[in-house]
């Protein structure tokens, strides 16, 4: 079914046509601010009131009289009598009937709460996390990890075929620096049982061992990255070593070593997503290696089409409009003057693939904001190469920071990241001390369910309910609090609601009976009311939290409906109402359940509990 949202827009703005004889009106019909003034206002008289040169008001009467009118195509059966607000604004109130009509049909369709799938369902690939190899995921990993994955749910729900990509760094520089310490690296074990390390097969996507590498713990292998970084900035031999052994790499030598590093990399970023409980998987994982055949190519295409030209012995494109501060053009350096590849020239390869092999209609990149200017260039040379249709979609998605209760990056005391095991360990330790304090009596395993439910999840939600674009400060305090819009208090409201039905039972209340016998709602009180029509509106916020791809327009939802939940709850009597009332009031608790637990569990891939 459609939403609300979207049947008055349509319908108003064919009206709005009509009146002006202009073809293509919005109506721009947005949720109203205030509730006293009604439930939508339409906001597209004005501008186009000015447009036609015409008094906004007086537009917006005509417009209202064919909205009374008979050819209103029966807005006056979702509709109380609009009414116009200030220089040219119609309000909008939603009638009873309405809502308890729309709320019976989202009953019936449980599973997907009455939310419409997209009609012309889209392939979309997302990149997102993106660790790098050889070191472990730190707090600067989350919010591209968790917010992709967000995105992804919330794809996905509204129909579309999301094809996951976790673009990993793995064939760069810094294993070049790391197998400039292959003896280090053998001495600590990381080792495969097989005598010649140069026998390995290699395929044009990926490279295949038959057998299996003994694994380092990737902590080690992080110390000895760290110590060859040292290296490399301060010993110009050394420096020299892992530039040749970089471009040996990615000529396929000294596979081995970079095999062993590899899996150990996933392996442990693999906990972290299990623990994030996000979607992604070693099935998700192309990274920088997958594309290693592909990069001559793109050069060589590049060459062919005038695009690219050397430039400093290395072989660079100047996309149009990208300038330095001295006014100087930009350049894509697709290949190093010692021939290694780039980012950059990794990124454009993904692309090409991307659309010619998976046939994307839209990929979204998952990163902070810094890498803006490099995705920007890229993006204009995939136009430019004609590697992208013109309709095909390239999006950034850009982040925040996460930052210390000192309003500064958050860094451990010694002045490095804070490890992403280490905050999500943190933070179910502390849940589990709050759910000793609310709930000692509880078993062991109950204690530590809900307390790894109730960590991760504050962690998380804490993420999404800021606008992405902005930086935000990290308190576990805060997080954790049972009160405000946090994972806790919505996650105690969820169980809250369940209760009332395990309280039916106690008093021989047959809940599933008395929905499943209801024909008509009785929706009077107001509380009733104000929480039928937000829950209606559901698809309204999954809609714009997928458009704008900001988790915090669904996480606001969600706090608001429990909100309107607590005061229908206060105000309304629910197992002790009568015969008349009751099975309306069990509806309003059962839908308010599944809409919270869709939200946070389907889409934002936080647990719900039963009890608390």
């Amino acid at each position: 079914m459609q939403s609300v949202l979207n049947i008055l827009e349509t319908r108003i703005s064919e009206v709005m046509s009509e009146v002006s004889g202009q073809k293509g009106c919005v109506a721009l019909v947005r949720p109203a601010t205030d509730a006293k003034f009604g439930d939508y206002q339409v906001n597209g008289v004005m501008p186009l009131a000015k447009q036609l040169k015409t008094n906004p008001r007086k537009l917006a009467e005509q417009i209202v009289a064919k909205l009374n009118s008979a050819t209103a195509d029966k807005l006056s059966e979702i509709c109380e009598t609009p009414e116009i607000a200030g220089p040219g604004f119609i309000n909008l109130r939603l009638k009873p009937g309405f809502v308890a009509d729309t709320l019976l049909l989202i009953s019936k369709t449980s599973e997907n709460l009455g939310i419409e799938k997209a009609q012309n369902p889209k392939t979309i690939v997302v990149d997102f996390s993106g660790p790098n190899i050889a070191k472990q995921m730190h707090v600067g990993h989350l919010r591209s990890t968790i917010i992709g994955d967000s995105i992804c749910r919330l794809l996905e729900f509204e129909g579309h075929k999301v094809i996951r990509q976790n673009h990993i760094g793995d064939w760069g520089t810094p294993m070049g620096m790391l197998l400039a310490i292959e003896q280090e690296l053998r001495d600590k074990k990381l080792r495969a049982n097989l005598e010649d390390v140069e026998s390995v097969e290699a395929d044009n996507t990926r490279i295949t061992f038959p057998y299996n590498p003994i694994p380092m713990p990737l902590e080690e292998i992080e110390q000895l990255y760290k110590d060859a970084n040292k290296r490399f900035e301060s010993d110009p031999q050394f420096a020299e070593k892992a530039k040749k052994l970089t471009y040996a790499l990615q000529r396929k030598q000294r596979l081995t070593i970079w095999w062993g590093i590899r899996n150990s990399s996933l392996s442990s970023c693999q906990k972290i997503y299990d623990a994030l409980n996000v979607g992604l998987a070693k099935e998700h994982v192309c990274g920088e290696s997958f594309y290693k055949d592909m990069l001559a190519d793109v050069v060589a295409e590049l060459k062919k089409k005038g695009l690219a030209v050397e430039s400093e012995g290395a072989v660079c494109v100047f996309p149009e409009g990208f300038k330095d501060k001295e006014g100087k053009p930009l350049p894509v350096i697709v290949q190093k003057s010692d021939g290694a590849y780039l980012y950059a020239t990794t990124d454009l390869a993904a692309i090409r693939y991307r659309v010619g092999e998976l046939k994307a209609d839209e990929i979204i990149y998952v990163t902070d904001a810094r890498q803006g200017l490099h995705f920007e260039m890229v993006f204009a040379v995939a136009r430019k190469a004609e590697w992208v249709k013109p309709e095909t979609e390239l999006v950034h998605v850009t982040f925040g920071s996460v930052l210390g209760e000192d309003g500064k990056p958050l860094k451990t005391r010694s002045g490095e990241n804070v490890k992403l095991k280490e905050l999500l360990d943190e933070a179910v330790e502390r849940a589990r001390k709050v759910v000793e304090e609310k709930n000692p009596g509880l078993s062991e395993d109950e204690k530590k369910k809900i307390a790894n439910a109730v960590g991760i999840g504050a962690v998380k939600y804490a993420d999404y309910t800021n606008n992405r674009t902005s930086d935000y400060i990290f308190s576990f305090n805060k997080m954790l609090a049972m009160e405000g819009n946090t994972a806790p208090y919505m996650q105690y409201a969820y169980a809250r609601i369940r209760s009332i039905e395990r309280k039916a039972s106690e008093k021989n209340i047959d809940v599933e009976r008395e929905l499943a016998n209801i024909k008509n709602l009785n929706l009077t009180e107001t509380s009733e009311i104000d929480l039928a029509k937000h829950l209606i509106r559901y698809g309204e916020a999954v809609s714009s939290s997928a458009g704008d791809y900001r988790p915090n327009y669904l996480t606001a939802y969600l706090y608001d409906l429990a909100q309107k939940f607590s005061s229908f709850y206060n105000d309304c009597p629910v197992l002790d109402a009568s015969a008349d009332k009751r099975p309306t009031r069990l509806l309003l608790c059962d839908l308010t359940a599944k809409t919270i637990k869709h939200g946070l569990h389907n889409l934002l891939g936080i647990e719900v509990i039963e009890q608390m």
